[in-house]
């Protein structure tokens, strides 16, 4: 955003007393602030920044929102990952035996289910979040951006409540994280950075055209079965595999949270393509919601 002033004022120098600007003359048009669309591709970060109060408020918003008049609370953020682990713990690890060289196959599918639900929540919450929030984009200018951003902040919640349930369990059966525990926070980031991308995208894509709101839940779905480091262990993939699932960024990501977790030898391609790849989604996301958004409030 860019604002300018039709009659600037000259700033007073330094050890002057501050000028009293004149008062104006019966008649004559009061000074002009026009504000501006940028002409950057990206988004601005300084105004985001000086918006972060905002940012961190619709987060919180949202959270409270969530979990306002629920029996279980914040027990919600587990029920996800821990009802899937459940099924494919029941149905992938014992009747089609695809757990059967894997340690603590009920860890391993939880691991990787507390990746993926902080994914997959945060596209999705994101993906919608400007349509729901219509009323608050018509009727007063703030960075856009702010909406689809915060709710990485709900997703962060949910993901910290579930990484403690995660550690408990962890705990109980012995598995004890090794050095790239360390790495977590990044993982983490990478993961925030690429489900972010694909969100903001989604976003402006929504307010376009209303059809992705329902390409976006069953296409979530599918990605979940399309990401097989949920629920295969990496060894039982042949290497032409291996080389191509990092393309999805989802795969490496939720793989490099779990060794990070749990121990293991750490998949340094996977995890690098994989946030290469959501980077560059991002980077493609914020760009079309930056030359999009100008638009929202004359087309929601």
């Amino acid at each position: 955003m860019v604002v300018s002033d039709a009659e600037p004022k000259a700033a007073p120098a330094h050890g002057d007393a501050p000028v009293t600007p004149a008062p104006t003359a019966p008649g004559a048009e009061p000074p002009l602030s026009v504000i501006e669309p940028g002409t950057h591709a990206l988004p601005d970060l300084r105004e985001l920044w000086r918006y972060r109060e905002l940012l961190f408020f619709l987060a919180l918003r949202d959270v409270k929102i969530r979990y306002k008049q629920t029996v279980f609370g914040v027990g919600w953020a587990v029920a996800q990952p821990l009802a899937t682990m459940g099924v494919f713990a029941l149905f992938l690890g014992r009747i089609a035996g695809v757990g059967a060289g894997v340690e603590h196959y009920p860890l391993f599918v939880f691991a990787g289910m507390v990746a993926w639900a902080f994914f997959s929540n945060t596209v999705t919450s994101a993906a919608n979040s400007v349509v729901a929030n219509e009323r608050l984009i018509t009727k007063v200018y703030f960075p856009r951006l702010a909406i689809p951003l915060s709710t990485v902040g709900v997703g962060l919640f949910d993901l910290v409540i579930a990484s403690l349930l995660l550690a408990a369990m962890a705990a109980w059966f012995g598995a004890a994280p090794g050095w790239s525990v360390l790495l977590l926070p990044l993982v983490v980031l990478a993961l925030a950075v690429s489900a972010a991308g694909v969100g903001v995208l989604l976003s402006a894509l929504i307010v376009a055209q209303r059809d992705f709101r329902f390409v976006l839940g069953f296409g979530v779905q599918l990605w979940m079965f399309a990401t097989p480091s949920l629920y295969v262990p990496a060894e039982a993939l042949g290497p032409r595999a291996q080389a191509l699932l990092p393309l999805n960024p989802a795969h490496g990501l939720v793989a490099a949270f779990r060794q990070a977790a749990l121990g293991g030898p750490f998949d340094w391609y996977a995890f690098a393509v994989s946030a290469a790849v959501g980077t560059a989604v991002a980077v493609a996301g914020l760009a079309y919601f930056r030359r999009t958004e100008r638009s929202f409030a004359d087309t929601i």
